[in-house]
């Protein structure tokens, strides 16, 4: 059933029922006088008056409806009293076009008691078919189209939401991913300028001290030997107090990594296949070992997803539980029937068993890595 049929199908429908009802008045009047001109002209004029009806506003149609009126009159005084049935047609497009309600379409069976040309059986039948039909398409295949409706917008409303949720939240990655990328640079700047200070004054103090002693080695040896020692003692210092500041400045592991998968999903979709990184929870509390296993496993999984998937999108996520965190890799690819542990499935199942954790795949929509890390050891 094409389109244009579907959405036409009640004006093509009642254009039928007013041509069967008109060709039983054609059959009537010829089984007794024949058919006129007068009578084929009116007849004509009111299929036509119907048919323009539906081009135009509900405001216009009732004219129309009026015009198809008068013909029907007109064709009762010629005494075609076959087409009666067409009366019925007209009271019934009449609620159409105010929008009537239910409890004015059974009023026609007023004209069962009214004497006239046509059985009582004729005009039960008639009534009730074209009842059933007007108010199956007015109140419930019509409020099926509004909910249909109703339906389409709320589902366009909830798209659109989803559609500006996942805006805000590569938003707010990318805005977490800047402020981390900040820090860093503040902490290598605020690094760098605590190594200038302890270890270019410590290293210049030392160099005068042996540009002295190379002087007076020779004249008094065991001066220049003091000098030596000390700075040998002075180099041992700031070399521990480089380590103790290395120590206390250097990145945190978990703000490195989110770095890293930050760049990794970048980097992908620069490569045309939409890569996104979802975390929720605390990711504060996850170990440095448990990240050095979700990096190492999360490249390679998403380079077994770029390499052999044929995806279009990458789903990283990494969820803080209260004493485990679940990790998953998921692309939408061709997925595939069986995992074979090559090297790359190996040294996953490897990483992660070192650390107490569990890990699953699954290949039917697409292929998901799940880990299953503990927290703690």
């Amino acid at each position: 059933m094409s389109k244009r049929f579907r959405e036409n199908y009640f004006i093509i429908v009642r254009l039928i029922l007013n041509l069967m009802l008109c060709l039983y008045g054609f059959l009537d009047t010829n089984s007794k006088a024949g058919v006129s001109f007068k009578v084929l002209l009116l007849v004509a004029t009111y299929i036509s008056l119907l048919s323009l009806k539906e081009h135009f506003d509900d405001d216009k149609r009732v004219y129309f409806i009026v015009g198809a009126t008068l013909m029907y009159i007109g064709l009762l005084k010629a005494d075609a009293l076959g087409f009666i049935f067409l009366g019925y047609i007209i009271y019934y497009e009449f609620l159409l076009s105010v929008n009537a309600r239910a409890g004015w379409y059974p009023l026609l069976y007023i004209a069962l008691f009214i004497d006239g040309p046509m059985s009582y059986f004729e005009n039960v039948l008639v009534i009730t078919m074209l009842m059933l039909f007007y108010m199956q398409h007015e109140f419930i295949v019509d409020y099926y189209k509004k909910q249909t409706l109703e339906d389409t917008i709320n589902e366009q409303r909830l798209k659109r939401d989803m559609l500006d949720k996942e805006y805000e939240t590569k938003e707010m990655l990318k805005k977490n991913r800047i402020m981390s990328e900040n820090k860093i640079l503040e902490e290598r700047a605020a690094l760098s300028q605590t190594l200038h200070d302890k270890l270019g004054h410590n290293i210049n103090g030392s160099i005068y001290q042996l540009e002295a002693s190379k002087v007076i080695m020779d004249k008094d040896p065991d001066k220049a030997r003091s000098m030596i020692q000390a700075v040998i003692d002075q180099l041992r210092t700031g070399m521990d107090e480089i380590r103790a500041i290395l120590r206390k400045e250097r990145p945190e592991k978990r703000q490195m990594s989110l770095i890293q998968l930050n760049e990794l999903c970048d980097d992908c979709n620069e490569k045309g296949v939409d890569t996104e990184l979802v975390t929720e929870g605390d990711l504060s509390v996850i170990p440095n070992d448990i990240w050095e296993v979700v990096l190492d496993n999360a490249f390679e999984a998403v380079t077994n997803s770029m390499r052999y998937a044929r995806c279009s999108h990458i789903n990283i996520s990494i969820l803080v539980m209260n004493k485990m965190i679940r990790v998953t890799v998921t692309d939408d690819g061709i997925g595939c029937d069986s995992v074979t542990d090559g090297m790359g499935i190996s040294g996953m199942r490897k990483r992660v068993r070192s650390v107490g954790g569990t890990i699953d795949f699954e290949t039917e929509a697409g292929f998901k890595v799940s880990m299953l890390l503990p927290i703690a050891g």
